[in-house]
Formats: structure tokens, sequence, C-alpha cells
């Protein structure tokens, strides 16, 4: 652990905090030229539905912003750069019963220090599985359901939601873990998390975003301070995710009031200094900025393209923030 000694105190780096998501994503954009920043979503008051029954005799299901794997959409493995074109509009379900290959290279997780190599990190079914083996949980729902990442507040709060809420209650689920794994992710699944809990399904999120969770106001948070895109657990360190999993569990079922928070004790690594780096415009140079600038506005046109060839059309100043 990274720290700094005062006489015969001893403190951790100033740096060894949650990261300011909120804050460091902010600036990174006004830094690459975009003008208005973005507007995040904010509630003072939260829903909250305690679980009505005990967890082992719950049904629950999963919820994630992992893309299915898309054969002839670009790199979508470990190590990927950002690609647009592999993202999802539209809520999907998967048959819980079955393998899955889902990616994340649709998404800004932090490329600098994780690679999305273990699914497992951020996408638990099988874990979940597990524990509804052992009787720790009821059963695992049918399906899971993919919730896409949609900059745009009105569509995920008048389109995604409702559709969510629909297909959960459809199989008949009692609670819902929600993985976010970008920045943006974390907002949708806080609002997904509130509609859900309105509509009597009890929910916890595993994130790595903590103030974004807690800015956008849900039940039940546990948040793990890894780099974004594994708040499942570490890759490739099953002990890590099972105890992470385990942790929201109990979070789940112990809440009884909403704005919970529980940080888990796990660290990444021995050194904190990887928290400096995510959208941090201070550390680029100028060259570089300049570079992500354009970067991103291949994103934006390769994003709207994907939209487009699926029927989506924006509507309003808010959707064109996407």
């Amino acid at each position: 652990m990274t720290s700094v000694g005062s006489g015969e105190l001893d403190f951790s780096a100033a740096h060894d905090a949650p990261i300011p998501y909120l804050q460091r994503v902010r600036d990174y954009y006004l830094g690459l030229g975009y003008g208005t920043p973005y507007e995040w979503a904010h509630y003072v008051d939260v829903p909250f539905h305690a679980l009505d029954k005990a967890l082992s005799r719950s049904r629950i299901t999963l919820i994630t912003t992992a893309a299915p794997y898309q054969p002839g959409k670009g790199d979508q493995g470990p190590g990927a750069p950002y690609n647009a074109s592999a993202k999802f509009y539209r809520v999907y379900s998967g048959d819980t019963t079955k393998e899955h290959d889902l990616r994340v290279s649709h998404l800004a997780i932090d490329r600098k220090h994780t690679t999305a190599e273990d699914a497992a990190s951020y996408f638990p079914l099988n874990a979940l599985k597990e524990q509804a083996d052992l009787g720790r949980i009821g059963s695992v729902a049918p399906h899971f359901f993919g919730l896409p990442t949609n900059r745009s507040r009105r569509v995920t709060l008048e389109v995604d939601c409702p559709e969510l809420v629909t297909r959960c209650k459809q199989d008949h689920v009692d609670a819902a873990l929600l993985v976010p794994n970008c920045p943006v992710c974390h907002q949708s699944v806080s609002l997904a998390a509130r509609a859900l809990e309105e509509s009597g399904i009890s929910t916890v999120i595993l994130g790595c975003a903590k103030d974004i969770v807690e800015y956008v106001g849900v039940p039940r948070l546990l948040f793990s301070d890894f780099p974004l895109g594994n708040a499942a657990g570490r890759p490739k360190d099953v002990a890590s995710q099972l105890y992470t999993l385990e942790l929201a569990l109990r979070v789940l079922e112990t809440t009884s009031a909403p704005r919970r928070t529980v940080q888990s004790p796990l660290r990444w690594s021995d050194e904190s200094d990887w928290k400096l780096d995510y959208c941090n415009i201070e550390r680029l140079t100028p060259d570089e900025i300049r570079r992500r600038r354009a970067e991103f506005d291949r994103g934006k046109t390769e994003a709207r393209l994907v939209r487009q060839d699926a029927g989506i059309v924006h509507r309003t100043v808010d959707d064109e923030i996407s």
C-alpha cells in the first residue's frame, strides 16, 4: 500500500481513495474540447424494497451491461481497444441454463490496468448458479438481462427500465444483482435499480464507481475499489470473485434502509497509483489529447450507425449527448 510518513504517522497516499469519477470524467471531456459537461442523473429520495423472503427461498437474476460477442464487429477480445461497433441498444435476455460469451469491448473500462480477460470478473453468472446449488439462494431466474449503456437518461428511464422491469416480472424475480462496467453503465444500472425497487424487486449493485452510484441514489451498493470492468472480483482470482458475490448477497439480505454502501476490504494491488490514470486529462500530452478526441469522434459515428441499424432515432437534446 502506497503511504507517506510524518514522524510516527503512517498515512495512506492522498489519492488512495475511491476515484472521483464524476469530476474526473467532467474534466476529461472538457479537456478534449467538448463544451457542455454531461449532466448525471441525481435524486434525493430513494425507493426501497426489503427482500420479501429468506434468500434461500428467493429467485435471483443478474443484470449486466456486457454485450454478447458479435462476429464481424471487430476486435472484442481481451485487451481490445474501445469498439463502439459492438454496442447494443435494446434490453436483451439470456438463458441462464446455457453458457454465454459476453464481452465489454464496447465500454469505457480501465484499459490501462485491466484487460477483460476473465468474464467472471464482470459477469458472475456461474458463481451465482453455484450459490443456488449450495442452497445459499433459492434459485437463479430463467434469464439474465442485458441493459444498454445509454448516455441518454430519457431513453434509460422511459424505454430500457420499463422493459427490464417487465422481463423481471415475467420471470417472477425476487431480487436482482446489477453489475456495471463503465461510468455511464453505473448510472444506467442505478436508474434500473430504482425502477426495480419501485416495482417490488430488491436490488444490489456491484460497482466500482462509488460516487456515480451514490449520486444517482440507490438502495444498496457493494463497492469494490478496483479498476472499471472488475465489479465482480479480481480476474483469474476465484476466491476474490466468490467473496465479492457473498458480500453482495449479505448486503442484499441484511439492508434495512436505502442508501446503504458497503465497501469490500479487498484491494486491487499493494500500490494505488493506478487510480491516477483513468480519464485524467492532467496526465495527457497535447498530442495524446488530440488523438483521443479524434478517437472519441470516430466512436460516436460508429455508435450512431449501430443505433440506426437498430431502428433507434434520438429525438431530444438529451439524446444527442450520446
